[in-house]
């Protein structure tokens, strides 16, 4: 499955480039996440768990900075995870690339990943599309508190390292159901 993402922080590009290739400082930001080593050679052990309703899917993986371009401003990460209980896997490549826009940092975000197991089941009826459209919701909230300034400040703040806080499965899944029943009453009413 591929997803495309693209959002606007209002920061130089130079910080948030170095904020989105220091993984361990911005893992954080991802619902879920947590880096439980680095290696010398660019490569990441952590996990990632995820609830939605009675499943509960807890990873353990790498990721590695396959490709990175500090001139083009362009990142490629590799990342794959085992379920912990041997009951599925997931297989993930990420491209981020940023350019400058005016006031602002773009970036874009295009993940192709692969789901199996028992979260691949989701995969229909678009709900991980939905699940992944709010995670990278919340990264982005996190990512702009950590690089953007103050209201009325010119520079952001020194920003420690974020413990890692689990996805809320019940908060997630009702969102997301709250957000496709909007969807539906708008197509009804031809919005």
């Amino acid at each position: 499955m591929k997803l495309e993402h693209s959002f606007e922080v209002d920061a130089p590009l130079d910080r948030v480039w170095e904020t989105l290739i220091e993984v361990e400082r911005v893992a954080p930001c991802l619902p879920g996440a947590e880096i439980t080593e680095a290696g010398e050679d660019g490569t990441y052990s952590g996990t990632f768990t995820v609830k939605l309703g009675p499943t509960t899917a807890a990873y353990a993986g790498k990721l590695e900075l396959a490709e990175v371009d500090g001139t083009a401003h362009r990142v490629l990460m590799r990342a794959s995870g085992r379920d912990k209980r041997g009951q599925g896997s997931a297989n993930a490549t990420i491209e981020s690339s940023m350019s400058a826009g005016g006031e602002v940092t773009v970036v874009e975000v295009v993940t192709d990943f692969t789901l199996t197991g028992r979260l691949a089941r989701f995969g229909r009826g678009g709900m991980i599309e939905d699940v992944s459209n709010r995670l990278v919701g919340d990264f982005v909230e996190c990512l702009k508190s950590t690089v953007e300034p103050p209201a009325g400040e010119g520079e952001a703040p020194a920003a420690a390292a974020r413990p890692s806080q689990p996805v809320r499965g019940g908060r997630l899944f009702l969102s997301i159901i709250w957000a496709r029943i909007k969807r539906f009453v708008a197509r009804l009413l031809g919005r």
